[in-house]
């Protein structure tokens, strides 16, 4: 980096919190998911104004600007890919208010999500987005991700509790979009278009978000089935019998396996699948819908139904689901992590494609995810230094986006597209559609420097390449 630039930074920024070590470089140099980025420096901005001018500056000299929240995402959506300066987000905590009366937490993007979740609930409110990261990634990488989480079943998605954000723009103006208002139609929803927007279209410095009471009570029972295809009937069972239950998960053989071996919760080894259901709102009637779910499971084919008796047994079903990303990781080297999402109805049919490509690839997948949304995470347990098994790995997840996409399905429900699935999108939205989200970035973004590689294809790029 020219010193006149480092100067420039300096000017702005403490040295103490500016990074240019390479042992400090590399710590941000990778995510969750796959590759590695090497920054040319580090930033760690405390306020809004430090970021607006940090962000003027690079547009002056053409400086790629990297957001980054707490490392948790799972499509390289943080990821230096041209360089340039990353900006930690993690000072940006001091703010969390949780405004009772109004039904809103107003945050800072620092703040970590299962602390909004704690301290909503104690005051009897709640904040339902629930990512399983959520006890340690950042709100702000929640938001621009779109993470979701088991809840978005029942209470949608995070971009549905966002209702005012603070935002750096490409080109460094600092803006306020929506309020403190649930109803706001006042010109064009920039709030909705930020959120979900993978750093590309802004830099988040608050949010507003909108909390609900927290409901009166909750059930959760597990069942267990034979086959992945029975699962998938009992979870279209449920939805079809009018219950909109809070969480609906699923968890494959090899994910219960792994659960087992890395932290014995009591799962049934001989399960080709269970789904965990769970109902929440007036103890009456979850009462009834519960007893409804363990019906509709038997008749589609459960070999077991278990309902949760207290909170201890609730809590402990969901601790196995919660340990499945982190016990898969004990299966080998690399963890391929997609979240390839179809129609609820087509659950059945994505689970046969699954099978057939783990079949027909010889591969390592197993498969979890929030079902109930029809929100699947197909992971591949595999060895980057094995090329040849990597080339298998990359055509398998080429034909798992292709099936979620014909079966009138998406990219991605909540990890986003980051790189990997850039190289889809137009199989997705059509020439017309990405050429349309193109254009809103190059308004946004003149000069191309907020979080560029990300969403779009490179010309040329023609499939997903993790080699």
């Amino acid at each position: 980096m020219e010193q006149s630039v480092l100067a420039a930074i300096k000017s702005i920024i403490p040295e103490e919190r500016i990074f240019l070590n390479l042992s400090d470089r590399y710590s941000y140099s990778f995510d969750a998911s796959f590759g590695e980025y090497l920054p040319d420096i580090v930033i760690q901005p405390k306020n809004t104004e430090e970021i607006s001018e940090l962000v003027k500056l690079a547009n002056i000299h053409s400086i790629p600007v990297y957001p980054r929240g707490a490392s948790t995402s799972l499509s390289g959506g943080p990821l230096p890919v041209n360089g340039g300066m990353v900006l930690d987000m993690s000072r940006l905590k001091d703010k969390l208010i949780i405004d009772r009366e109004n039904l809103l937490a107003i945050v800072s993007p620092g703040v970590i999500t299962g602390d909004i979740h704690k301290q909503a609930e104690a005051v009897g409110l709640f904040y339902p987005p629930d990512p399983s990261s959520s006890h340690v990634s950042t709100i702000g990488g929640n938001l621009l991700e779109n993470s979701s989480g088991p809840k978005g079943l029942k209470y949608g998605t995070t971009k549905e509790y966002v209702i005012g954000l603070e935002v750096v723009t490409p080109t460094g103006e600092i803006i306020r979009t929506g309020g403190k208002t649930v109803k706001n139609v006042t010109g064009y929803d920039l709030t909705r278009l930020i959120v979900g927007s993978e750093g590309t279209l802004g830099i988040i410095t608050e949010a507003v978000l909108r909390l609900i009471p927290k409901p009166q009570e909750r059930k959760t029972l597990l069942a267990s089935f034979d086959s992945l295809v029975q699962s998938g009937h009992a979870i279209t069972g449920i939805l079809s019998a009018g219950i909109l239950p809070s969480a609906m998960e699923l968890m494959d053989n090899a994910c219960i396996r792994a659960v087992e071996n890395f932290s014995p919760s009591g799962l049934p080894l001989n399960a080709e699948a269970i789904i965990i259901v769970e109902v929440d709102g007036h103890p009456a009637a979850i009462a009834e819908e519960i007893l409804k779910c363990e019906e509709l499971c038997m008749k589609a084919g459960a070999a077991s139904v278990r309902v949760a008796q207290n909170e201890d047994e609730r809590l402990s079903i969901w601790k196995a689901r919660k340990m499945v990303s982190p016990a898969i990781t004990q299966m080998g080297p690399t963890k391929i992590s997609e979240d390839a999402t179809v129609p609820r109805s087509e659950i059945p049919k994505m689970m046969e494609r699954l099978n057939e490509i783990r079949d027909k690839y010889r591969l390592n997948l197993v498969v979890f995810g929030h079902a109930g949304d029809g929100n699947l995470h197909p992971n591949i347990i595999t060895d980057k230094r094995n090329k040849e098994e990597m080339k298998r790995v990359e055509d398998a997840v080429s034909e798992i986006f292709e099936a979620a996409v014909q079966l009138g399905g998406t990219l991605s429900g909540e990890h986003g597209i980051g790189m990997l699935k850039a190289p889809y999108m137009e199989m997705e939205l059509g020439v017309d559609g990405l050429s349309m989200m193109k254009k809103i970035k190059e308004a946004w973004d003149p000069n191309g420097i907020l979080n560029p590689g990300k969403i779009f294809p490179k010309a040329g790029q023609k499939k997903v390449v993790l080699t």
